[in-house]
């Protein structure tokens, strides 16, 4: 049991550290960790920490642990969407004005839309400033509106025109 249980905290450490798109990917890691596993055993392991796999924007699938943001952290950051359903379900709307936008939220969800907005690391946004149901991303001066729906695209369900101002 102990080679099971450093196994699975292993498991757990690659999964959170990178983005692993197959099992066959994990049991080679695994291996260069001197841990040789089938692939039926490296399923069980799979399913008790209840991982899933989920697409990204890339056309690849990735491990994800439950209850993390680790691995939406991770894809925002190296720029690829994270958007999902139940993930940005808060959002109601969005304006753009000159360098500011105002993203407008059922009320509590701002903070955690605003820290999605804030992993991005988008160079062309300076920051954000959320409230409880409003948030104001800053944008550098001379991005245009294109610019910022496509970026923040990646984060908001947009599917519709924008107003302008």
């Amino acid at each position: 049991m102990k080679n099971r249980s450093k196994r699975v905290e292993l498991i757990v450490d690659l999964i959170r550290n990178q983005c692993i798109s197959s099992q066959e990917q994990l049991a080679g890691l695994l291996a260069e960790a001197g841990f040789k596993v089938t692939q039926a055993t490296l399923s069980r392991d799979l399913k008790m920490l209840k991982t899933t796999k989920v697409a990204t924007d890339m056309g690849t699938y990735m491990y994800m642990l439950p209850d993390t943001n680790e691995v939406r952290d991770k894809m925002l950051a190296t720029g690829q969407s994270a958007f999902t359903p139940h993930g940005s379900g808060g959002f109601i709307s969005l304006q753009l004005s000159k360098n500011i936008a105002v993203v407008k939220t059922r009320n509590g969800y701002a903070p955690g839309i605003a820290y999605d907005i804030d992993m991005m690391n988008t160079p062309e946004i300076l920051g954000t400033i959320p409230g409880s149901n409003t948030i104001f991303v800053v944008f550098a001066e001379k991005v245009k509106h294109e610019r910022k729906r496509e970026i923040l695209k990646r984060i908001l369900p947009l599917d519709q025109k924008v107003p302008t101002y």
